[in-house]
């Protein structure tokens, strides 16, 4: 049988206004009161009505987050310390994997909407500018142009192609390729691109598309190695990158001696797991912390500039260059 508040109340010994009065945080009252319908209430397994509340005018204390792939490291990464970012600051969190999906960013958008959720982080797009300026959820960007009304945070990425190009250039490689995922060259992400070619105009961009599977990203990755014959690789992740290495060391290419390789992203896994990889790295704390001030902030009704916010890279050489 689910508890009610008055299950509440009667267990504290207290009237249910007190109860409403402490899940809702409202007037005064005392530690102890407080603490006897917060013992109550896990005694008993209550679990206020946040969607209720909300429609009362209140607070629902939710955040929802929409990215294209959970499972991906880095994502899987931001996502935590967004998580751990918001609940210092009393929200938790709906965690919603659009897969590169626009029917399913589409719905999630709406159940989100649906539970009047205070804000919204999205690193995914699949829709069209109309679908994002009717959504009425404050929204924060990480990495996607979903509007010109909606604030943008990311890294540098035309910085990260600039260095990692330098970089490559720098070690005496000739031949240098990049390896890029899908086209996104109308998000942020693409200025990786535009930042290599700035300094390395000549040099061949590949697309091998994110939605290949591990085994066909392999293939693709060997024919290019095997026809292009680069000495050189920036790939546009580390997973990539990691794909990369793994490939040439089958086909029995020295790295670094033969083929160099930068990644980008840099995440936890990679430093610690993967730390002879070189790779371009993103501030993921900083980025973070970023996006939930300023999804805060609109939260607050305080006016944030929809320009993009770039946050600096920087380089962890390992021993791939």
């Amino acid at each position: 049988m689910v508890a009610k508040l008055t299950d509440v109340a009667e267990l504290a010994g207290v009237s249910p206004t007190t109860v409403s009065r402490v899940i809702n945080q409202k007037g005064y009252l005392s530690e102890k009161t407080i603490h006897k319908v917060k013992e109550a209430m896990r005694e008993l397994g209550y679990k206020p009505n946040n969607l209720a509340r909300s429609l009362q005018g209140k607070s629902a204390k939710l955040i929802g987050l929409i990215f294209p792939n959970i499972r991906h490291i880095f994502y899987a990464e931001l996502i935590d310390k967004l998580e751990h970012e918001l609940f210092k600051h009393g929200y938790k969190t709906i965690i919603c994997n659009s897969e590169h999906d626009s029917t399913k960013e589409r719905e999630y958008i709406e159940m989100l909407e649906a539970n009047q959720v205070d804000g919204i982080i999205s690193g995914s797009h699949n829709l069209g500018i109309s679908d994002y300026d009717r959504v009425t959820a404050p929204i924060i960007s990480f990495d996607r142009n979903l509007s010109p009304s909606i604030p943008v945070v990311s890294s540098d990425n035309y910085a990260g192609g600039v260095l990692a190009a330098e970089t490559l250039a720098k070690s005496g490689a000739k031949k240098i390729a990049m390896i890029t995922g899908n086209d996104n060259s109308n998000s942020p992400t693409g200025l990786r691109h535009a930042g290599f070619a700035s300094v390395l105009p000549n040099a061949p961009i590949i697309n091998v598309s994110s939605d290949f599977s591990p085994i066909r990203k392999e293939m693709e990755i060997k024919t290019i190695l095997t026809q292009e014959k680069p000495d050189a690789i920036f790939a546009s992740d580390d997973l990539t990158a990691i794909l990369v290495s793994k490939v040439a060391q089958e086909l029995g290419i020295a790295i670094p001696q033969e083929l160099k390789i930068i990644g980008y992203d840099g995440t936890y896994f990679i430093e610690t797991y993967y730390p002879q990889l070189a790779t371009i790295k993103q501030p993921l704390k900083d980025i973070a912390c970023l996006l939930v001030d300023l999804l805060l902030q609109k939260i607050e009704g305080k006016e944030v500039s929809t320009r993009g916010y770039f946050l600096p890279v920087s380089l962890l050489p390992g021993k791939s260059i």
